[in-house]
């Protein structure tokens, strides 16, 4: 895919794994673009039915590349029109988001579900990519932190957004205010990790798998669902649930679902 990214898609699964494993996956802007481009091909991509994205090496990804600190010390100049990672981050670049926002953005807009398989550390910017898969499997000892105080500065990349739908408030202000390093198992209890287990990538895939031998009609329909079920009121939510269903029953998959599981057989669904 690039030499930030390595996609390979195997039975409706996308196996993402961010490659940089000698800088523990950190953001820099060649990483920043893998992520869009490979997010965004898998969005016109109607043979996939679930992604798993995960880290090589010893991290899932260790947040912004420190390269990029120094710089951030500099002065500003008004006049410096700079539109990378550390310019005008206020213009919208990608829809509702800035450049390093869609990173994460675009996992929670993909039409499929999106599983992170997080190891090693997950600090930063790299914490608030885990946040936009659907859902996080940790390993124990796994380090996290939403790091961003100990630079002077804010989670910008869409964390308030997710956070606040995940754990309790007062756990997202204090984690945010201190940025103190916690455990995987912490993160299973405060809700931030789906599940908390040994090997993560492995059971993320078989998850993963799973989904794929699901109706991929019904599967894209519930994602449309959740993603607009944390921020419209009950009455357009419940007017999307019936309109959703209006369009699965009867339909090809729908009836394969229906068949498939009266014949006791595998479903052959079309993408």
């Amino acid at each position: 895919m690039s030499e930030r990214i390595s996609l390979t898609i195997e039975g409706g699964v996308a196996d993402v794994r961010l490659t940089r494993a000698d800088k523990m996956n950190a953001l820099d802007d060649a990483m920043f673009e893998a992520l869009i481009e490979t997010g965004e091909r898998l969005s016109k991509d109607k043979s996939v039915r679930a992604v798993v994205i995960s880290g090589e090496g010893r991290a899932f990804c260790a947040g912004l590349d420190m390269g990029n600190f120094g710089k951030m010390a500099a002065p500003k100049s008004d006049d410096k029109k700079d539109e990378s990672i550390i310019g005008r981050l206020e213009k919208r670049t990608h829809g509702i988001a800035n450049r390093p926002q869609h990173a994460v953005w675009v996992w929670r807009e993909l039409p499929i579900p999106v599983i992170a398989a997080v190891h090693g550390v997950a600090y930063g910017g790299g914490f608030q990519l885990m946040l936009g898969a659907d859902m996080r499997y940790v390993a124990p000892d796994t380090k996290l932190s939403i790091m961003e105080i100990k630079w002077g500065l804010v989670p910008d990349m869409a964390g308030t957004q997710i956070m606040r739908h995940l754990v309790r408030e007062d756990i997202v202000r204090e984690l945010t205010y201190t940025g103190r390093i916690f455990t995987g198992e912490e993160a299973g209890r405060y809700g931030f990790a789906t599940r908390v287990t040994a090997n993560p990538l492995e059971e993320a895939l078989a998850t993963a798998r799973e989904i794929a031998g699901k109706s991929p009609s019904a599967i894209r329909a519930s994602k449309r669902l959740l993603n607009a079920a944390v921020v419209v009121e009950p009455v357009e939510g419940l007017i999307m649930e019936s309109v959703e269903q209006d369009k699965l029953i009867g339909s090809p998959n729908q009836i394969e679902a229906v068949m498939s599981n009266l014949e006791k057989r595998a479903a052959n669904y079309a993408d």
